[in-house]
């Protein structure tokens, strides 16, 4: 399970920088390294951009995990070189931005659009796998969930518009309740498919989701 990330445009990211300012630059070694996205190579070609377009590069890393509290040791680590800087450009999804947000009092700058929790199908060809929306279903859909799977997102399907097992939008995807039918058949529970599930509540999770774990919960951890 990787999250998937692409390079925002060079200009936008030049957008988010101060003329001529000095930049301190951060990568990801896990899920931006395997996307090629912000692993060591690609942070060293934005140091290369960056140092033609008048700016300064104070130092760069690429922090194994950028989403969890090696972020606060690489923070302590570089710190001389993050004071010197305006700004920290992150190559790293959502998350490696706001966890370093969390540490440093400077600018934290994403240069890369984060799109999806996206599940590796086959070497370098991700789906994403789930759209975290707080109402399963999987139990009932042989684990293809059509939230994710379907074009429309669909809960209760087919639509008139699939194709010899082929969605109208793309019909070089599966539709999702070919799928759910042929897993469901497998499984000898086709009556399933009768079953009708009512619209998803959007507010059974309200923005921005919480999950507080119980003291006995915590205590598992520590």
């Amino acid at each position: 399970m990787k999250t998937i990330t692409s390079q925002k445009p060079y200009e936008e990211i030049l957008q988010q920088l101060e003329s001529g300012s000095r930049v301190f630059l951060v990568g990801c070694g896990t899920c931006a390294t395997v996307l090629q996205t912000g692993g060591i190579e690609q942070v060293l070609e934005i140091k290369e951009k960056l140092q033609e377009s008048g700016f300064l590069v104070t130092g760069w890393t690429v922090i194994p995990t950028a989403c969890d509290e090696m972020t606060a040791a690489t923070a302590r680590d570089h710190e001389s070189e993050i004071q010197g800087a305006n700004g920290i450009l992150v190559m790293a999804c959502a998350l490696g931005v706001q966890r370093l947000n969390m540490y440093l009092d400077k600018p934290v700058l994403p240069a890369l659009d984060t799109l999806f929790i996206g599940l590796e199908e086959h070497p370098g060809y991700f789906m994403e796998a789930c759209a975290q929306c707080g109402q399963c279903i999987l139990g009932y859909t042989a684990g293809v969930c059509p939230v994710t799977a379907c074009h429309k997102g669909l809960l209760n399907g087919p639509c008139g518009g699939t194709n010899k097992g082929k969605c109208e939008v793309d019909q070089e995807r599966d539709c999702a309740f070919t799928l759910i039918y042929n897993r469901l058949k497998e499984q000898d529970r086709l009556d399933l498919m009768k079953h009708y599930y009512p619209p998803r509540d959007a507010q059974v999770l309200p923005r921005p989701r919480v999950k507080i774990l119980d003291k006995k919960e915590i205590e598992q951890w520590v």
